[in-house]
């Protein structure tokens, strides 16, 4: 997620979004999805998932389409950016062992505070669940570990689109809701991994 966020305002959370996605109620099915989003106002009436609503643009044969299914693909890697001649926000993507190539871009007109610049960055996972209905997993369902889920070769793209990675950085830091149910590792350098069976009603 990229986003520009001024605490407690919420009203006014500008977010790009890009990861995978299990949400029967958006896809129809329990499969895997590639999701992308955005929203100018924490999504209470602006933006949407996928291409759902006008918004991103989606490039001529683009590697990959927001909502196609991940199955078999365990390994994946994207790039978000402002251009530093456009000043849209542009996602890059790869499976494992490919080369980076354009999806499409989120036009700099769509946002407000995120026209400018972004003013944090976060990686991780969520779940939902209604009623009295246990959590699911997340990731694999594995606690952090060498066989979790993970987040690796993770950089800061500058200015002028070149990468760093991104830690040890103040104020970077992790935050876990219900740790009875998942949890997430130690930042290290570039990578952590996260998740958890899942099992919780509160």
């Amino acid at each position: 997620m990229v986003g520009n966020y001024e605490y407690p305002h919420v009203d006014t959370l500008n977010i790009i979004q890009v990861g995978w996605n299990i949400q029967p109620s958006l896809y129809g099915d329990n499969k895997t999805h590639f999701l992308i989003g955005w929203t100018t106002d924490g999504y209470s009436s602006t933006g949407c998932f996928d291409l759902k609503c006008n918004g991103f643009v989606l490039v001529n044969h683009a590697p990959i389409t927001p909502g196609d299914t991940l199955e078999g693909k365990s390994k994946m890697s994207f790039k978000i950016f402002k251009s530093k001649d456009s000043g849209d926000w542009w996602l890059h993507f790869a499976h494992v062992g490919q080369k980076f190539a354009p999806v499409g871009y989120w036009p700099q007109s769509l946002f407000n505070s995120l026209k400018f610049y972004s003013n944090y960055v976060s990686w991780g996972g969520y779940t939902t669940s209604f009623g009295e209905k246990r959590s699911p997993p997340m990731g694999n369902g594995h606690w952090p570990g060498p066989d979790s889920a993970a987040f690796q070769d993770m950089q800061y793209v500058n200015e002028d689109e070149t990468t760093y990675r991104p830690g040890p950085v103040p104020g970077l830091q992790t935050w876990v809701t219900n740790q009875e149910c998942y949890k997430v590792s130690d930042f290290m350098i570039d990578h952590f991994s996260y998740g958890g069976p899942g099992g919780c009603t509160n």
